[in-house]
């Protein structure tokens, strides 16, 4: 019996991830810099902080590559504050099911909390969930488990009866790393042979993973 379920946000609950990849070659730009698009794919799942080191590391400490990432977060948050990300085909329908059986929820995203709240509120789901980590929180980053282990103490619950969702292979990788049950919806990042062995299941939309719960074939 699932004891809990903790959800991503970027990519797996709402359509943001278009719109976080679309900022980045303006923001590099204003900057003089050119993108590094290998680099972007790398990005998925992990938090600020670590997302400045490898962009630092990636250009040599240019002094330009720091205040580029800082612009591509603007032109992001404006993005979002000004039109707001859809929400995923199936997530009300996952949501509803899980509150109908009595299993508590979290978020566990990379994105810093202001942004995550703004989205549970403008995708009226802020109710359905007991917990939300973020990625100013300061924990070590996916794939360490940190923030899913921390998701599931704060849920009272044991990681073996704990589903985690997500869309990123970093994401997985966090997930098996703290011993958690997991689907992966993949986004824009395809699942590879080893987030594939490592994923419990991996599902097409998360209408099909409420499908799996409803059958029992989750937890």
């Amino acid at each position: 019996m699932l004891e809990a379920a903790i959800f991503d946000l970027d990519g797996l609950m709402f359509d943001t991830e278009p719109i976080w990849v679309s900022a980045w070659e303006p923001a590099f730009k204003e900057q003089g810099l050119e993108l590094k698009p290998s680099l972007v794919q790398r990005f998925f799942g992990m938090s600020q902080s670590r997302i400045d080191e490898l962009v630092a590391q990636a250009y040599d400490h240019d002094p330009r590559a720091i205040p580029a990432v800082r612009e591509h977060v603007r032109i992001g948050i404006d993005e979002m504050l000004a039109h707001g990300a859809p929400k995923k085909p199936g997530l009300d329908e996952l949501l509803a099911l899980l509150a109908e059986k009595g299993v508590p929820c979290a978020v566990a995203s990379a994105s810093p909390r202001t942004l995550v709240k703004m989205h549970l509120r403008k995708g009226d789901i802020e109710a359905y969930f007991s917990a939300v980590i973020a990625g100013d929180d300061g924990l070590p980053s996916k794939p360490a488990p940190d923030v899913f282990l921390e998701a599931a103490h704060r849920l009272h619950a044991v990681p073996v009866n704990s589903l985690v969702l997500e869309d990123s292979p970093n994401g997985i990788l966090a997930a098996s790393a703290g011993g958690f049950l997991s689907v992966m919806v993949p986004d824009m990042v395809a699942p590879t042979p080893e987030t594939r062995s490592l994923a419990t299941r991996v599902c097409n939309s998360l209408l099909d993973v409420r499908d799996l719960i409803a059958q029992g074939e989750l937890g």
